[in-house]
Order: C-alpha cells, then structure tokens, then sequence
C-alpha cells in the first residue's frame, strides 16, 4: 500500500473514532437529560447532529485551509547588518512534507509562484522536505527547481528528512535513503547546508548563512547537528541560522552565540489555531512567528506541507517574507 493511501486511511479511521466518542457522549448526555424529565429520544436524536462536525471541520481544513497559502511580512531592524544589506529580503519557508502535496501538483505551483513574484535575495528553507523518503520528489522535483532567489535557495534538514519514521531493511538502506534525498535537493539547484555556512559578499560587507543538521532540545527527537562545526569560518558581520526545531534556539544559540537571526519551523502550529491559541504553545516555548531577545531573532514558519492530519484550522500554510533593516 502506498504512504499516501495509508495517511488518508489513517485521517479516515481518526474521524470515525472521533464522531464515535461523541456519539457516546451524546448518548450519556442524554440518559442524563432523562433523569431530569427530557425526552430522551429527543434529546440523543438532535445531538446525533453534532457527530457530523469532525468530518464537515476535517473537508473544510483539507479543501480551504491547507491551499490558502498566506505571504506574512515582517522587519528586523539590526545594528549589525551593514548598510550595503539593508532591505535585503529573505523568504523563509519550511515542513513542505512532500506527501500531503501527491496529487497536489497545482498547488504546489501555486506555492511556487508567491515565493518567485516576491523577488527575494535569498530563500532559506528550514528541513522537512519529505515525510518518509525521498520518493515523495517524484513529480514534484521539477516543481521546486524554478523557486529562484538573488543569492541563491539555502536547506538544512528536518527530523523527517532522516528517514525515521519508516521501516528499513537495515541501516544500510536508511542510509543510501537519506542520500538520495540529499543528492536531489542538490538536483534541485538548492546549497544544502550541512553543519556548515556560505558567504554572500556585497562589496567589502559579508553575510554568513550558517546551516545545521537536526538538533533538538526535545529528547523526543534525534539530533544530528554539530553547531559549533558549522560555524567555524563564518565571519560575516551578519549571521543568519537555519536550524529545523526552533528548541535549539535556546539550547545553544540565544545568549550563547553571536548569530543574529534563527530560522526554524517544525512546529506546524500543530496545524491548528483557535481564537490565535494553538495547542503548540503547550509544547514549545517559540512555535509560530517572531520572537527576540535583545538583538538575537527567531522566527518560527508553520510550514507550507501537512503530516498525520491532512487538514489545516486557522494556521494556514505560510510563506515569510523576511526583510533586514540597517538601524
């Protein structure tokens, strides 16, 4: 059985459970009802109703908010970034989880089309191409090799890159698995960055962008990365981070070091926003957007791709439009 025939049979499965837990409160609510003197086929019979809300929520979060994909703007004004990098525009996407875009292909266009009609400098990407492995490329690859930037399109891997969450034969193959992805990223004409950094040069001036493999705060995720390798020789008077989970941040980055912006993602605001709460805000510290601590920056990107759930309420797929200011 194919991974995306086994999501949607995973997403499927999820909602009758789901409308089955509250076909049972619903039942309980009224034996209850009934004990007060209500009629209990009257009340079971209207509550059934609300056993349709999972699926109508789940069809408008797969139809509507996974192809909304919004453009956020933000500045970052800095004493450090020399003047000849002043209005320099970053788009920083993240988690496309290739798997929740199969059969997606127009969308994935359309993804594309915002990112180029916003003439970056640069596109940084922070992991999480894929789901399971690099076999979610196969149509898409050509897709993602016209996203175009001044100075090129930056990568580091996610903890779903590794291949970790799929059975292998032996470590053998996971390992020929992860180096394939590797090799068609750079197919792509993308500069993976692996715990290493890159130079741009605008005249005498030097930005760094610095690139990790996955590190995580979070024991619940592997860690791959080495930040101290990668940054030997970055010497820009600028530094930007792409590291995927936004956790290293302040395990080894804020106050720790002199990068001056962080890129990460991996939070997917749990593809879920009420009211602008996001159940990520039980688990992360930074999950979505801008945050700083005197000069030193994250921004956490919610992604553009979906995993587990094929749907997205209210923390739509996101494109960040990054520009850089000379205080």
């Amino acid at each position: 059985m194919k991974p995306r025939h086994m999501d949607w049979i995973f997403n499927l499965s999820a909602l009758a459970m789901l409308s089955l837990a509250i076909g049972l409160i619903v039942l309980m609510v009224a034996l209850v009802a009934m004990l007060f003197g209500a009629s209990f086929k009257m009340v079971f019979f209207r509550g059934l109703w609300f056993m349709l809300f999972p699926w109508l929520a789940w069809l408008y979060g797969t139809l509507v908010e996974r192809n909304r994909f919004r453009v956020k703007r933000t500045e970052i004004v800095s004493q450090t970034l020399p003047s000849s990098f002043d209005g320099y525009r970053i788009v920083h996407i993240s988690d496309m989880h290739l798997m929740s875009f199969a059969g997606r292909e127009r969308a994935l266009e359309r993804a594309v089309g915002k990112i180029n009609a916003l003439e970056p400098d640069l596109i940084a990407f922070t992991g999480d191409l894929v789901t399971l492995g690099p076999e979610e490329l196969d149509g898409l690859q050509d897709i993602l090799s016209t996203m175009k930037a001044r100075d090129g399109v930056y990568a580091v891997l996610g903890n779903h890159d590794y291949s970790e969450y799929r059975r292998h034969d032996s470590q053998q193959a996971k390992r020929e698995s992860l180096e394939v992805l590797k090799r068609r990223i750079r197919e792509m004409g993308w500069h993976l960055l692996l715990n290493e950094n890159h130079s741009i040069i605008r005249g005498e001036d030097k930005l760094s962008v610095i690139g990790v493999e996955n590190i995580s705060g979070n024991r619940s995720f592997r860690t791959y990365g080495n930040f101290q390798q990668a940054r030997i020789g970055a010497d820009g008077a600028y530094k930007i981070l792409l590291s995927h989970d936004p956790s290293h941040w302040r395990a080894e980055v804020v106050g720790k070091s002199d990068v001056d912006l962080t890129l990460s993602g991996h939070t997917h605001a749990m593809q879920i926003s009420l009211l602008g709460w996001s159940p990520s805000s039980l688990m992360y510290d930074e999950y979505r957007g801008l945050y700083n601590q005197g000069e030193q920056y994250l921004y956490v990107n919610t992604g553009l791709g979906q995993t587990a759930v094929n749907a997205r309420f209210g923390a739509t797929p996101e494109i960040t439009l990054i520009t850089l200011k000379t205080k």
